[in-house]
């Protein structure tokens, strides 16, 4: 039988990786059967376009997975795939929280034949089996033998062969990209981000986030070797292919258990697995010096902290009182320290925000080390507690936002501004963190560093700029490089004049390495608990 995995778009923003769910389901298909991947970001077809490519590949059943953001496109990919004669089985987290939805049963169309609830690691091959019988059941769920919903082991976790899969659909240099590389014969041409779990589930239950309703208040870890062997399998792909890889932990919070992370890094030094990876971590976890230390040593250049609030009221309300604003710019320092950035995620419209939120946390912000800041505003997703609190008090304002989705749109009423103030201030802040003289701040703020940092940054900071203004075509890149073109020129000249910067590295009695241009407003021995 031919199946194929695919993962849909929503039609306006764009993912930078590949989901891990279409290769772990793939892996996890019995022999036997052919699986082909799809994904929406990387190769766009319209719902006809997918039809024809199903139907020219003979395809027997199509599997959906999609998140809230992305389940309208998904309904309307299944419904014309159900049109033209195909089986189509749903999950996710979406899915999960709403059954009824993708199976009509709640008065509106059905959009699936077959829904997988939870993680289908052990459904998922017993859905392809009954595919392959003609006896597709409505609903899968993973039960344990007194019919309780059962959270799958990663201690055996399936091997994910990713030194012979085809990624090229998800190579991240731009095609006009090429051949200036080629001309100026860089070793590489190719650039993937590869999602790889470590653990599942998150004990903190933040009222906003989906995570614990789906994967649970429990942490599942898998082997440490396990992880290794697969950060040693792509980083023999990426040398054989001369390529270069990431690897981006999708965990929801990469060292919830500290001591485990630590083993894990210190094991990945070990092995000489060092791959660059990007991972979300809370800010409270990273207090501790010594991982910081690890994450640097181990290949960490990248990691995403969910601060959401300067206001520990509003902290308070949506459940994430462990993050602590105080705490904020050593954090930011500690890791500015080791050349490693942060993504630093801000939400507005929660019930203390009032007029004027983006400017304070801007001007809180610029006293920090440069990062990468995003903002959104808050968004009631279904089945969470926040969405239930919101319906009991009255105020959502799209009961079913995610059929009409639409980035950066409230669905709810704040409790102390307007819904176009909070629309407002979310604009403001990515206008006045991405625009040319915020970046030429940025770079101002390092000019000590080496010129490949100084790179680094930019080139992140031009392409998270995409994430509120996307940037999809050869004209509109250029435009913005030459908006950008006093800080680009910058780089250009101390290329030739300072490649290695002026700080010197300076290794602490602790052991840990710091750079004078980045300690001026450190105090002394911070952090360290």
């Amino acid at each position: 039988m031919k199946i194929l995995l695919y993962n849909p778009d929503n039609g306006i923003t764009q993912n930078f990786m590949p989901h891990l769910w279409m290769f772990l389901l793939q892996s996890l298909t019995p022999p036997g059967h052919e699986v082909v991947l799809v994904d929406g970001n990387t190769q766009p077809m319209n719902d006809e376009e997918l039809v024809q490519f199903a139907l020219r590949l003979k395809i027997e059943l199509v599997g959906i997975g999609a998140m809230t953001r992305m389940v309208a496109k998904a309904y309307r990919v299944a419904d014309a795939l159900r049109a033209a004669g195909l089986r189509v089985v749903m999950g996710g987290p979406h899915v999960t929280e709403v059954p009824d939805e993708a199976l009509g049963r709640d008065g509106g169309p059905r959009h699936a034949d077959a829904i997988a609830l939870g993680e289908a690691d052990e459904t998922w091959p017993r859905i392809v089996a009954d595919a392959a019988r003609g006896c597709l059941k409505e609903v899968y769920k993973p039960l344990d033998d007194f019919g309780q919903e059962r959270k799958p082991s990663l201690q055996d976790y399936p091997r994910i062969p990713w030194e012979s899969l085809d990624l090229n659909q998800f190579n991240r240099i731009p095609g006009f990209v090429s051949p200036i590389m080629r001309h100026f014969k860089y070793q590489w041409e190719t650039f993937h981000i590869i999602p790889i779990e470590s653990g599942r589930g998150c004990p903190y239950g933040c009222e906003f986030c989906t995570v614990t309703g789906f994967f649970g208040d429990s942490i599942r870890f898998r082997t440490n070797q396990s992880i290794v062997d697969e950060l040693l399998r792509l980083k023999a792909r990426a040398h054989e292919s001369s390529g270069q890889i990431a690897v981006f932990f999708v965990d929801d919070n990469f060292a919830i258990n500290v001591k485990r992370t630590k083993s894990l890094l210190r094991d990945i030094i070990a092995a000489g697995a060092e791959l660059n990876w990007v991972a979300q971590i809370s800010a409270n976890l990273l207090r501790d010096e010594e991982l910081v230390d690890l994450i640097a040593e181990s290949g960490g250049k990248w990691i995403f902290i969910g601060m959401e609030s300067l206001d520990p009221a509003n902290l308070a309300d949506v459940k994430k009182s462990f993050n602590k604003p105080g705490e904020y710019a050593q954090v930011l320092e500690r890791l500015a320290h080791r050349r490693i950035y942060a993504i630093t995620s801000f939400i507005f419209g929660l019930d203390h925000d009032t007029p004027g939120v983006a400017e304070r946390t801007l001007s809180q912000m610029r006293t920090w080390p440069p990062a990468l800041p995003v903002f959104g505003q808050i968004t009631p997703f279904p089945a969470t507690p926040l969405y239930d609190r919101l319906l009991k008090e009255g105020r959502l304002t799209r009961p079913k936002h995610w059929l009409e989705f639409a980035p950066f749109r409230m669905a709810h009423k704040p409790k102390m501004m307007a819904i176009d103030d909070v629309q407002n201030e979310v604009r403001y802040a990515w206008m006045n963190s991405y625009s040319p003289e915020a970046t030429e701040r940025a770079l101002e703020s390092i000019k000590d560093e080496p010129v490949p940092y100084k790179i680094s940054h930019m080139a992140a900071r031009l392409f998270f700029r995409g994430i509120y203004f996307p940037r999809k075509g050869v004209r509109q890149w250029l435009q913005l490089i030459a908006q950008n073109r006093r800080p680009i020129l910058g780089i250009v000249r101390d290329a030739f004049t300072q490649w290695h910067g002026n700080a010197q590295a300076v290794r602490r009695h602790d052991g840990a390495v710091t750079y004078p241009v980045l300690a001026k407003s450190l105090p002394p021995e911070s952090g360290g608990n």
